[in-house]
């Protein structure tokens, strides 16, 4: 049941992200959702649902529009430094940011590379190297937003007092 419920959630995303619906891409769309079902249905649904998963599940449908703003945001800039190259200032950004598990780690990392302008370089435990296009790139990536939104929601201590910046030389 669980395996069903995840390949019809996965099926529904494939028809509304491929907008094709065409024979092909539908075969495409079933045999793609009904590998990851079988693969990964107890990662993405697990059996027991707890109150830690529950809040965390929340918080990240309440991440999750904070981030594509961010990336609208990051995008306009790069189109103003595309106008303005002369305010292309490439650095390598450093800071440790406190978070503890794996995955809260490769979400932050996942989400510096999504948004245009930055991109993590290397993670090791958890500091991270990042390349950033511009000082406001780089600022953004100093004022630990992103790292203490990360760790809230995944209900990880106060990341942003246990950052510790370190401009790269």
């Amino acid at each position: 049941m669980q395996r069903l419920v995840v390949f019809l959630i996965l099926f529904a995303v494939w028809l509304v992200f491929s907008g094709h619906f065409d024979a092909l891409h539908l075969a495409l769309g079933v045999a793609c959702s009904a590998i990851v079902a079988v693969f990964s249905s107890e990662l993405l649904l697990p059996r027991t649902l707890s109150s830690r998963t529950a809040v965390t599940t929340w918080r990240v449908l309440r991440y999750l529009p904070w981030l594509l703003y961010q990336i609208v945001l990051a995008n306009l800039h790069v189109v103003y430094l595309v106008w303005r190259p002369g305010q292309l200032r490439p650095q390598i950004v450093q800071f440790k940011t406190g978070l503890k598990s794996d995955l809260a780690r490769a979400v932050l990392g996942n989400a510096i590379t999504l948004t245009p302008g930055t991109i993590t370089m290397d993670i090791v435990d958890d500091e991270f190297t990042v390349h950033a296009v511009s000082d406001q790139a780089a600022r953004s990536l100093r004022s630990g937003e992103m790292a203490r939104r990360v760790g809230h929601v995944f209900l990880e201590p106060d990341v942003l007092a246990s950052m510790n910046i370190v401009p790269h030389p």
